[in-house]
């Protein structure tokens, strides 16, 4: 298992993630998968084993229940791994109870806490944006949190470009903790993580943690054009997360999965891992599986070393189109482009 640094920070994790969307299986969340404690034991020991050292959870998986089974199982071993857990969402019907105001945010840090059983969360994450909380509440109750010696690192989640660079200049600006990574959504089914979110890292010095990397399992090889898809599904028909703009594109990208899979021996879930290891800012994917095999299956992609032709095919099959402003800037702007510009427009100059 490799391990990348975190961003600007001296914390190393490894190239993939644990995730446990899939513990506990209470209300909405057994969409996604109901393991139990056992089960979740037997895929976080093979987790360890392999060498993995981050667990990511959120206090609304499961309402609380994912970070408890996560609790039950690390229980003794808190020495072999970091804990990543979130606050943001709805965790109960008051008019406080979702948010980030600093009412919300240490309210739910010391359930967090409880819930997994340990005195620190190494790296919290805000969930989500809040456009409601002034920045400078939510980043003053972070770095109390920190100062505090109950959490360790902060970083954000599903923030725009804007609104991330809002945030470190706030903290820049007060000496807060500053974010040391975000976590979002970026895959070969939708790579538009690469307009604002991949150059701010790359610029700022953050980690990219990447959630649902397999796009909720579309990239997994099952889904093929002209096929049923697999038994149980709802993707491609009332689920939308993520959200399929182009299926036609979709299903071209999984051929080409399916066919550099076949080459390499290995599977098309393996190849979409791989290839995202490879982009730029990527620090570490979080993986979930329903079952231990899936989980296998999955880890076997941190060995796996994709060939430049096989980076190009993809490359093209998945790419998204310029918007303005990048189209402009590479017709005006291609002789003065700095690193973090390049890791879009490069490939069109």
């Amino acid at each position: 298992m490799e391990y990348r640094q975190l961003g600007r920070s001296g914390l190393r994790v490894s190239v993939l993630t644990m995730g446990t969307m899939t513990f506990g299986g209470r209300g909405v969340f057994g969409n996604v998968g109901n393991t139990g404690v056992d089960d979740a034991r037997r895929q976080v020991d093979r987790y360890l084993d392999a060498g993995g050292n981050l667990v990511d959870t959120a206090n609304v998986y499961s309402g609380g229940l994912s970070e408890e089974i996560v609790g039950q199982v690390l229980r003794g071993r808190w020495d072999r791994t970091l804990i990543a857990t979130k606050a943001r969402m709805a965790m109960g019907d008051g008019p406080n109870d979702a948010g980030l105001s600093r009412h919300h945010l240490v309210r739910e840090c010391e359930a967090s806490l409880r819930r997994l059983g340990t005195d620190h969360i190494d790296l919290y994450q805000v969930h989500e944006w809040d456009g409601l909380t002034p920045l400078e509440e939510t980043l003053a109750a972070l770095d109390d949190l920190v100062r505090a010696g109950k959490v360790r690192y902060v970083g954000a989640s599903n923030y725009s470009g804007w609104h991330l660079m809002k945030a470190l200049s706030v903290s820049e600006k007060h000496g807060y903790a500053r974010f040391v990574s975000q976590q979002i959504y970026y895959s070969l089914q939708a790579r538009e993580a690469e307009y604002e979110l991949v150059p701010i890292s790359l610029d700022q010095g953050l980690g990219v943690l990447v959630w649902s990397p397999l796009a909720g399992g579309l990239l997994s090889g099952k889904y093929r054009r002209g096929q049923q898809a697999p038994e149980g599904s709802r993707h491609l028909s009332d689920w939308d997360e993520p959200p399929v703009r182009d299926q036609d594109k979709l299903y071209d990208t999984v051929e080409e999965l399916v066919s550099i899979a076949e080459s390499h021996g290995v599977s098309p879930a393996q190849v979409a891992l791989a290839y995202l290891l490879g982009k730029p800012a990527v620090t570490s994917l979080v993986i979930g599986a329903r079952t231990e095999e899936q989980l296998a299956d999955n880890l076997g992609a941190a060995g796996l070393r994709l060939s430049e032709e096989d980076r190009k095919r993809l490359d093209a099959v998945s790419a998204p189109p310029l918007l303005y402003p990048y189209w402009h800037q590479v017709k005006t702007a291609s002789d003065r482009l700095g690193p973090a510009d390049l890791s879009l427009l490069g490939p069109h100059r």
